[in-house]
């Protein structure tokens, strides 16, 4: 049995990648037991994955007496590796308290997190123009591994009333709709009215709004076709949502790369962040598309040139 721990408490989007390159090295190494250090926010997605078997809750506003506690009940295990996904200051605390006989981390890492580093992994070919992804993949031949995705991501499974919305007869399977992101240039504004142009097109079509913030739909659709998750989205659920959508429409965000790798297909909205580091992965893949505002503006992006283009991917 190899231990492995990874530290990646932050964000969902990154967790989500990191979850992948989890599920791929379970696919290409036997006998790998897999814990992880996560923010209290996003346990609930690390625990469902199928890929982990162990959960530390790193709890952010607990201060010295929280941190203290969270590295006594990892040092309660002796790791064979800890990756340090994250690379900043406290990860690399993080990783400096853990027993273990590998410590591994970043090449970019960054706070001088790397003096806690035994090793670290190189940066793809690419170098820093490289996806996101990519990079977190190069932790893969530290254990002997395949730097590429393998293996399925799966989540265990929770009952809810938007599994069940998404499930009712009448209809298609729902376009899910995510318009928050962590970063306000990165919140694009139209997507009531694109609501409204979807929802016109097809009396048929389900359109289900989710996220962390909630987003007031001031009863603009009817209740048979609409279904305002957003401010009520459960982590947990979150992952079988995904799955049952037609389509996901998102910012760049955490559900953005979600939908993605769990090969739903994703239409997503860009702003001043580059897709070809941050897109949808595979950037350019069949699933995955994406629209950026011009100069990265997302006031300079008309729904109706949002909806024109999610027209003509769709075939219509």
């Amino acid at each position: 049995m190899t231990e492995l721990l990874v530290i990646k408490p932050s964000s969902l989007g990154d967790i989500v990648q990191g979850l992948q390159v989890a599920t791929s090295l379970k696919s290409q190494v036997d006998g790998l037991r897999i814990s992880w250090v996560v923010r209290e926010m996003f346990a609930p997605i690390v625990r469902s994955c199928e890929a982990v078997d162990r959960v530390f809750v790193f709890e952010r506003n607990a201060g010295a007496k929280g941190f203290l506690r969270l590295m006594s009940e990892v040092r309660a295990t002796k790791f064979d590796y800890v990756f340090d996904m994250q690379g900043l200051l406290r990860t690399g605390l993080m990783t400096s308290r853990t027993r273990a006989k590998h410590k591994v981390g970043r090449s970019d890492a960054r706070e001088w997190s790397g003096v806690f580093y035994d090793e670290r992994v190189p940066l793809p070919p690419d170098g820093r123009s490289s996806h996101a992804l990519d990079i977190l993949l190069r932790f893969c031949p530290v254990l002997g591994a395949k730097p590429e995705l393998r293996g399925t991501l799966r989540f265990r499974e929770a009952d809810s009333l938007s599994l069940r919305f998404a499930d009712g007869r009448g209809g298609s399977r729902p376009y899910v709709l995510f318009p928050d992101s962590r970063r306000p240039d990165k919140k694009w504004g139209g997507f009531k009215q694109l609501t409204e142009m979807i929802l016109r097109e097809d009396r048929s079509r389900k359109v289900v709004w989710a996220g962390n913030n909630f987003l007031p739909d001031k009863g603009a659709f009817p209740a048979a076709q609409f279904l305002n998750l957003t401010g009520n989205t459960s982590l947990v659920s979150l992952p079988a949502l995904v799955k049952r959508a037609d389509w996901v429409v998102s910012n760049d965000s955490g559900p953005m790369h979600l939908a993605a790798a769990l090969g739903v297909r994703v239409y997503a909205i860009f702003g001043p962040s580059d897709p070809r580091l941050f897109g949808p992965y595979p950037v350019g893949g069949p699933l995955n598309h994406v629209i950026q505002a011009p100069v990265g503006d997302l006031k300079l992006l008309s729904a109706r040139e949002v909806y024109a283009r999610f027209q003509r991917i769709r075939g219509r």
